[in-house]
Formats: structure tokens, sequence, C-alpha cells
């Protein structure tokens, strides 16, 4: 269950999606597996979108974060407190995009550290600037690609409440984890993906 090794641009198209990963991981604990969430996601769907092919990349997107999740915290999104399963979406979303947990550990969990706690464009710029001296992928990138990924992980962060908007920069509101959660990111050995996201 590691990050995926490479980096990639779907979060634009495929951000939080909170809601849709409740409504899997509850088909889930119904018994589904996930064949059957992607065929009722194409047949019923579950979704609610307008074309087929977004109905399979939301699933497909979707599954591929419940699988980086053991039964523990898939219940956790369904049962657990609104913002409990926020922080489990977002903790999938960091196993799942390379990118996304480094800008969480290089920028939001640093600027927690120094105290610095409002993310500014030029943060953003700074952090896909050096990003793209590392990778030729992310080097290839066009300056409107850079642009869109920089309001969609503001965006992630205000919707898991991590984040609140103040004017074009974002005003950083650290997590409270429940102590169970939090113990139990540890045992499994993911206390690095925890310290993201508490800024620790």
């Amino acid at each position: 269950m590691e990050n995926n090794p490479n980096y990639s641009t779907t979060i634009k198209s495929m951000p939080f999606l909170f809601l849709e990963v409740k409504k899997a991981a509850s088909l889930k604990i119904q018994g589904l597996s996930y064949p059957e969430i992607l065929s009722r996601s194409i047949n019923d769907n579950i979704f609610q979108v307008n074309t087929e092919s977004r109905k399979k990349e939301i699933a497909a997107a979707v599954i591929k974060r419940l699988k980086v999740l053991d039964d523990y915290l898939i219940k956790k999104i369904v049962n657990g407190s609104i913002d409990t399963g926020k922080q489990v979406a977002l903790y999938a979303l960091m196993k799942t995009d390379r990118l996304f947990y480094e800008f969480m550990q290089e920028v939001y969990r640093e600027k927690c550290l120094l105290h610095d706690f409002t993310i500014n464009d030029a943060d953003f710029n700074i952090f896909f600037q050096k990003k793209s001296e590392q990778s030729e992928v992310i080097a290839s990138w066009s300056d409107y690609t850079y642009y869109k990924m920089k309001q969609v992980y503001k965006r992630v962060l205000r919707e898991a409440g991590l984040a609140k908007k103040q004017k074009k920069a974002i005003m950083i509101t650290r997590p409270v984890v429940e102590k169970d959660l939090t113990e139990h990111l540890r045992e499994i050995g993911d206390n690095h993906y925890l310290k993201a996201m508490l800024g620790e």
C-alpha cells in the first residue's frame, strides 16, 4: 500500500470526492466488491454524473483510494464524525497522489512547523517550480495546468477542513484528530501521513 510512484494531474478532475468516497465505502461495508461498485456506478449512476466516461472515472478514482484503506479506516469514513471521515479521505488521497502528499509534507507541514499559517500563491509557485526541476513529467506541464493544480489543492484543503479562504491565500486550520485514529495510523506505520496532516 505504497504511494503511486508517478506524478499525475488526476486530482484536477478528481479532487477531494468526499461524498463519493463515503458512498462507495458504505457499499463496501454492505459487502459489495469493487467490481460491483463500479457496476453500480455505471448502471445506477450512484455518483450522479452525466456521462458514461465520468461514471467510470469517478468510480475508478474512488476505488483506488478505498483500496489503500483497511477495514477500520473504511468504517471510520462511514461511521465516524464528518471531520474524521474527511481526515481519512484526505489520508487516502495522500496515499494515492504522490505530488499532493509531497505538497502536504513540504509546504503545509513546513508552514505549520514555522508557525506561518498562510499559504499564498508564491508558496505554490515555489513548490511547483522546485518539482519541475526534479521531474521531467512536471516540467512538461503547461502554465494552465499549474494554475488548475493550485486551485484544486486550495479547494481540497478547504473541503477537508485543513484551511480557510483568505482573499487569494488560504489560512491553515490544523485539524484535531481522534486519539484512536492517530494510534491506528501509527500502528500501521503511516505516521508520516499523520504528521503531514497535523503539521507536526
